[in-house]
């Protein structure tokens, strides 16, 4: 069994493969266990759906379950308008800019990095 991070499980001998993350708040005396975190941290342990069902925590501690959400993944609808409107308005701000001896060609308008506007 494989899962998109590639980590195994957590518990020793386990060899399935992780698909929540552990994560223990000592101040609080809380433990949160939610979908798989994106990168590996040294105090998070990943858990495989069978060790993260049989999870227990110590007396006097609660557990938070944070669900794992089927729709939702990636950036809202929201989100990719805002990232659009901020290539729009880095594209109009180099429109803008008075011509230099070494103006970008026409392809190149609004270019910034890894990102280019295309105009309309």
């Amino acid at each position: 069994m494989t899962s998109v991070s590639g980590r195994p499980c957590s518990r020793v001998s386990c060899r399935s493969a992780a698909t929540m993350t552990l994560t223990y708040i000592y101040a609080e005396s809380r433990a949160v266990l939610g979908p798989i975190a994106m990168f590996s941290e040294p105090h998070a342990y990943d858990l495989c759906e069978r060790h993260a069902a049989r999870l227990t925590v110590p007396n006097g501690w609660t557990v938070e379950r944070e669900l794992r959400e089927s729709q939702g993944q990636g950036p809202s609808e929201d989100d990719l308008m805002a990232i659009a409107d901020a290539v729009r308005e880095v594209a109009r701000s180099h429109q803008e800019q008075p011509a230099t001896k070494s103006s970008a060609p026409a392809s190149q308008v609004g270019r910034r990095g890894h990102l280019r506007a295309v105009p309309s």
